[in-house]
């Protein structure tokens, strides 16, 4: 029978916070650009103009039916040969994982959007509101309500998503996992306990989500 050794993971305590710094400073960035992006193509999607809309759909759609693995990869070995740039395993990390969360951002400000009623906007209008300015102060205010619910559940999915960045050496926390289980050969106590990390961070922010879903429905 297996015999656990937890003691081991004390002498790796500095790898996991770095590690978890890592993690956590990259999903704050590919959340913050990803909603960036996301928004941009999200109100592309929208417009009257025919091929800004083709070309947010093109993009939204290329990135939600192709596994980010395979962009992160792409972005890495593939894009510096096409276009001639280098870019480090990081650069390439952060664009991947932001383009394909803004891809799911997108639809999702989109269906908030399209969900408010177009007589808010019309009414806006018909003030003296300029399109632009009846999309700000009407109809995305009430749409963020409805938003929020899931855009934190996608947000949420970064974080998770941030763990693929080790397959390109960033030391986020399942990297330096790797090179705690290679060096101590307890990969059970050392993968476990990177688990626990990613389920202490993530269950009370699901939680959140859910009371914020339960208080939008009796809002409603």
């Amino acid at each position: 029978m297996y015999q656990w050794d937890f003691g081991i993971l004390w002498s790796y305590r500095w790898l996991f916070l770095n590690g978890l710094g890592v993690t956590v400073g990259f999903t704050i960035a590919i959340v913050i650009l990803g909603l960036l992006v996301g928004l941009l193509a999200g109100l592309a999607k929208l417009s009257r103009f025919a091929p800004l809309r083709w070309i947010a759909h093109a993009y939204i759609e290329v990135f939600r039916c192709t596994p980010v693995l395979v962009q992160l990869i792409w972005f890495y070995y593939a894009m510096p040969i096409l276009t001639g740039v280098e870019m480090s395993a990081v650069t390439a990390s952060i664009l991947g994982l932001s383009l394909y969360g803004g891809s799911f951002y997108a639809e999702i400000i989109r269906g908030g959007i399209v969900s408010i009623d177009p007589g808010q906007k019309e009414a806006g209008l018909a003030l003296g509101m300029t399109p632009f300015q009846a999309m700000r102060r009407i109809v995305l205010p009430q749409a963020l309500k409805r938003m929020v619910p899931p855009l934190m559940n996608q947000s949420i999915i970064q974080f998770k998503n941030t763990s693929l960045v080790s397959v390109l050496a960033v030391p986020d926390l399942v990297y330096q996992g790797q090179i705690a289980a290679h060096d101590s050969f307890r990969p059970l106590e050392i993968y476990t306990a990177v688990a626990i990390i990613y389920f202490v961070f993530l269950f009370p922010l699901t939680i959140i989500v859910r009371q914020g879903e339960k208080k939008l429905a009796t809002s409603d």
